[in-house]
């Protein structure tokens, strides 16, 4: 009895054990067989932003650049200068590895037409970066940059809203002075764990650009950086950008976090290692700088015709 008893155990054993586990389905595919949005014409972009002229209003479309520190906003307005200059420009200094922001100085950017040798119709306005932890006048600093009350050279103080008796307190702002356009600036590789103190700020800031326009307030556009550290296919291959799931999921996650319509959010890999340019890099520079001017004149046009009704 024992043996017959041994012998049916050792038999439901070995029955159970011919059976093969099946293997784990593969993972799916980190890239769409199509983008789900068609890839920008550099030719025809760059042709359009070296063309742009503003409304007789302004001489230029003032751009302000604003975003959690080390998103690359500084490294992104170098980055539209390479594109249209032709080579690398690092005349907004960037710093990736400092602790906090590197931008202190409330500071513009102009950008020389090598053809003409005149400036470029638009300015960039590069503010001091949101902090995480400090910075309790960030938002409050950043609600008077648009209404152009910051004048050229004030250093950020995040523990002090700037005040009408401070001589970088501008009274009486043309609409020149005034921000056109507003500019998102936010790490894609970091995006995930973005502190939820930092999504506040940015989205007071948001709301506040919203009111503080003229009609329907002033445009915004959010550009998504570092592209390429965010997702493996992207950095194998840049033209990926939108058959990457993993990048059009980030877009997804920003605009549900901050509210900013997915066709105003733009990938972008700044320039920050190359000596030269390239034409696919640029590529996505010129398709966000172009939606950028593009807000503006209509801005300036709702303006225009706000006065003239």
């Amino acid at each position: 009895m024992h043996g017959a008893g041994s012998g049916a155990r050792d038999g439901g054993m070995g029955g159970g054990s011919s059976k093969k586990s099946s293997p784990p389905p593969p993972p799916p595919p980190p890239l769409f067989q199509e983008g789900w949005r068609k890839l920008p014409q550099r030719d025809k972009d760059l042709q359009f932003v070296k063309s742009y002229q503003p409304f007789d209003k302004v001489r230029r479309l003032r751009i302000l650049i604003h975003g959690p520190q080390g998103a690359g906003k500084s490294s992104f307005i170098n980055s539209v200068d390479s594109a249209l200059r032709g080579r690398i420009a690092t005349r907004a200094q960037a710093d990736a590895a400092i602790g906090g922001s590197f931008t202190t100085k409330f500071t513009s950017y102009k950008i020389k037409n090598t053809g003409t040798g005149t400036f470029y119709p638009f300015v960039f306005t590069d503010i001091k970066g949101l902090e995480r932890d400090n910075g309790v006048f960030d938002v409050e600093n950043i609600k008077l940059a648009l209404k152009g009350h910051i004048k050229e050279g004030y250093r950020f103080n995040p523990n002090a809203e700037l005040t009408e008796s401070d001589p970088f307190y501008n009274p009486n702002p043309s609409l020149d002075d005034q921000v056109h356009v507003l500019v998102c600036v936010v790490n894609a590789a970091t995006l995930a764990i973005l502190d939820n103190g930092a999504i506040k700020k940015l989205r007071a800031v948001r709301l506040a650009a919203h009111g503080k326009g003229k009609g329907r307030g002033i445009p915004q556009v959010a550009i998504l950086t570092h592209i390429d550290e965010a997702c493996p296919e992207v950095k194998r291959d840049i033209k990926n950008v939108y058959r990457s799931k993993h990048l059009k999921k980030q877009m997804e996650t920003l605009t549900a976090r901050l509210g900013i319509p997915l066709n105003c959010i733009f990938p972008v890999r700044n320039y920050c290692r190359e000596i030269e340019t390239d034409d696919d890099v640029d590529t996505l520079i010129l398709s966000a700088m172009r939606k950028i001017t593009e807000s503006g004149e209509d801005y300036l046009s709702d303006i225009t015709d706000e006065e003239n009704s």
